[in-house]
């Protein structure tokens, strides 16, 4: 009896080819960027006790409600699969004594869970890279980690988008607006979307993400965060937003942008494809192609002290598709083994020219007389044939100097 192989989760996916080199460049990219700006890698467990993304995410939100893999080990302890990265790098912050590093500047990569309907470029298992600075109070930690965003997508080619800006304010300037929200909201009630019902009772910041058409009408008339900043809240927005001028980093105002869990303070913002743009086209033109925040009162909530944060994620698998599929770059060095008696050799040269950092590959099986068009098909900068009449052969296409250097024995 034939055994079944078995299917692949739903949701998830294998990376092979053009797409796992356009997610490598993405993910290398990254790490380069991150370096030049001094954050310091961090890595995560993949899952963390439930509490920390219950009551960071808070209980009302989707992901905990909806969307989070959660399970019991043996022990009886209810786990979760980290949905997000924020929260278990400020469990990290508070459990391993970082904030003796304060302000410290962070970077991470990695694999995310959601239980959610998978349609393109959304995926039950997916990758995220994440910037986080914890312990800045200052506005120039949001333009430092602004920048550092803008410079990534640009380096990556990605041009067609655009920085969506918001202010939320500190506590009591969020807190005046939420109370005027609410009320604007309720007079209406009836006329809102189911969706916006609930939101107004648990969380009426997000009725105003809401693209229900039914919500529209009364979105454009709904009071804005400006009427409700302080006057520190004020001074900050406006450091922000002048620290970006210098910066040249492009940006829009975007008063609907808005972030719904409490912790979230002053700065908001997500990069979005411009109308009509490549990118729109790949990803719609409502997608965030990267987003995140300043959230000064997360610590408080996994019980921590005060602590000022901000920080930004972004989806690789997104990314990837604005980069497109990249083919694996030619070898710099193809030896072609066209007699057996000198494989050893072959082998002794293609570590040497590995060792002196070039990539190389070998060809040694099939029919040996094919071996050299098979190399010719695959392609390099420097083709070496090791042969049994002549002793060797150099083929070369824009060769690299160093290349050719290693090889000088053999010319």
């Amino acid at each position: 009896m034939t055994k079944k192989t078995p299917q692949p989760i739903r949701g998830t996916q294998d990376i092979f080819g053009a797409d796992a080199e356009a997610f490598a460049f993405v993910v290398e990219t990254f790490e380069r960027v991150r370096r030049l700006y001094r954050f310091r890698r961090v890595e995560m467990p993949v899952f963390e006790k439930t509490e920390v993304f219950a009551r960071s995410l808070g209980e009302t939100t989707d992901v905990v409600s909806k969307e989070m893999y959660s399970f019991e080990d043996r022990g009886g302890e209810s786990l979760t699969l980290r949905p997000e990265f924020t929260a278990g790098i400020a469990r990290a912050y508070l459990t391993n004594g970082w904030q003796q590093n304060a302000p410290l500047k962070v970077a991470t990569h990695g694999p995310l869970f959601r239980y959610e309907r998978p349609q393109k470029g959304r995926y039950r298992q997916f990758h995220q890279i994440d910037a986080e600075v914890i312990g800045a109070a200052e506005p120039l930690a949001d333009v430092e980690l602004l920048a550092m965003a803008d410079q990534l997508l640009k380096e990556l080619g990605i041009h067609d988008v655009t920085l969506h800006l918001n202010t939320l304010g500190d506590g009591a300037s969020r807190e005046a607006w939420r109370a005027a929200l609410v009320e604007y909201f309720w007079a209406v009630k009836d006329q809102l979307s189911e969706e916006s019902q609930e939101r107004l009772e648990k969380n009426p910041l997000r009725i105003l993400d809401s693209k229900d058409p039914r919500d529209k009408p009364f979105l454009a008339g709904a009071p804005k965060i400006d009427a409700f900043l302080s006057e520190e809240a004020s001074a900050f927005f406006a450091a922000v937003t002048s620290g970006l001028d210098a910066a040249g980093v492009k940006w829009v105002r975007a008063e609907s942008l808005v972030r719904g869990l409490d912790y979230y303070r002053h700065t908001a913002f997500e990069f979005i494809p411009d109308e009509g743009s490549a990118s729109a086209a790949a990803l719609g033109s409502q997608s965030t192609v990267l987003g995140g925040g300043r959230y000064d009162g997360l610590m408080e909530s996994l019980g921590g002290a005060p602590t000022p944060a901000v920080g930004w994620a972004a989806g690789i698998e997104r990314l990837a598709m604005l980069v497109g599929a990249r083919e694996e770059a030619p070898a710099d060095l193809i030896i072609v083994v066209e007699d057996d008696t000198r494989l050893a050799e072959a082998i002794g040269l293609i570590g040497d020219v590995r060792r002196h950092g070039f990539t190389a590959e070998l060809v040694a099986s099939g029919s040996p007389r094919k071996r050299y068009d098979k190399a010719v098909k695959r392609g390099a900068e420097v083709i070496l044939s090791l042969r049994p009449e002549m002793g060797h052969g150099v083929t070369t296409e824009n060769p690299g100097a160093g290349v050719l250097g290693v090889l000088g024995a053999y010319r």
